[in-house]
């Protein structure tokens, strides 16, 4: 069974003194939950207070966005590199609100990936599709993309250390809320989004109940026709009904059974329900 991921993403609330004070009464209300990974993002001048207020807790510290220049004359922003040395384990990246808001693009996520990744960060890469692009049944083509693109080239070991965050930029003020259906709950990924990987990263990529699921929905194997076995080319071999990887299904795929694909609700502090994410 996946482990749930819990991250709160604080935006811009919360000054250096209520963020020690709300991760002190944190860590006491969250002392004894096992199981779960919890993680905090507060703004980037909380970052260090907040890593320091949840020492030997099991609350992890997150940035909330990352330059993917490691130093320069970059007005306003942080480095991978800072907000690591502040204490963060963790950083988001392509949130909607940076994609919207600020003009933030699938190369930008891509090389800010990249930047997380040489810090030893982990990224929670956030991918997602408009209200407008669901209407037009764009679903599928706008998670492709965002996959495509912010994370080409990347290593299968490192898929296996990231988190992958279903965001509904579609439910987030908008009144239409997310089924359970359509979110698959909170111990698996949605739909479209598991369509994508599969189609990106290999079956494999996908939690061990997913694999499962899938296998038992696809074609059984006609009598004498050749099974898939282990090699390159990403395509359905004739007869068989099973996905093989994109990029062959070698020795990189025991990594990326590990990529955490879940359907994340960031959790605003200032409020006692989930905020938009």
């Amino acid at each position: 069974m996946r482990q749930p991921f819990i991250a709160g993403n604080w935006k811009m609330f919360k000054t250096v003194h209520e963020t020690v004070v709300h991760v002190k009464e944190l860590r006491v209300l969250v002392k004894d939950v096992q199981g779960v990974e919890i993680v905090i993002a507060p703004p980037a001048t909380a970052l260090h207070a907040a890593a320091e207020a949840a020492r030997n807790s099991n609350i992890a510290v997150a940035g909330q966005n990352c330059h993917w220049e490691r130093d320069g004359a970059f007005t306003g922003e942080v480095s991978a590199r800072m907000v690591r040395e502040a204490g963060a384990e963790y950083v988001i990246l392509g949130h909607s609100e940076r994609r919207t808001l600020f003009g933030e693009t699938d190369l930008d996520v891509h090389r800010k990936l990249q930047a997380a990744l040489t810090e030893d960060l982990v990224p929670i890469v956030c991918i997602g599709e408009t209200l407008d692009q669901r209407d037009r049944q764009e679903t599928l083509t706008v998670l492709d993309q965002q996959i495509q693109r912010g994370l080409d080239g990347v290593a299968a070991e490192q898929i296996a250390a990231m988190v992958l965050a279903y965001e509904p930029v579609w439910a987030i003020g908008t009144g239409r809320n997310a089924t359970s259906e359509q979110a698959g709950g909170s111990a698996r990924p949605h739909p479209a989004a598991s369509a994508v990987v599969v189609r990106r990263r290999g079956r494999r990529a996908l939690p061990r109940h997913l694999r499962r699921q899938r296998e038992t929905r696809q074609h059984r194997q006609p009598a004498g026709a050749a099974r898939c076995g282990r090699g390159a080319g990403g395509r359905r071999q004739s007869g068989c009904g099973r996905l093989r990887a994109d990029r062959g299904c070698g020795r990189g795929l025991r990594y990326t059974r590990r990529l955490r694909l879940c359907f994340i609700t960031f959790l605003s502090p200032s409020t006692s329900s989930p905020a938009s994410s």
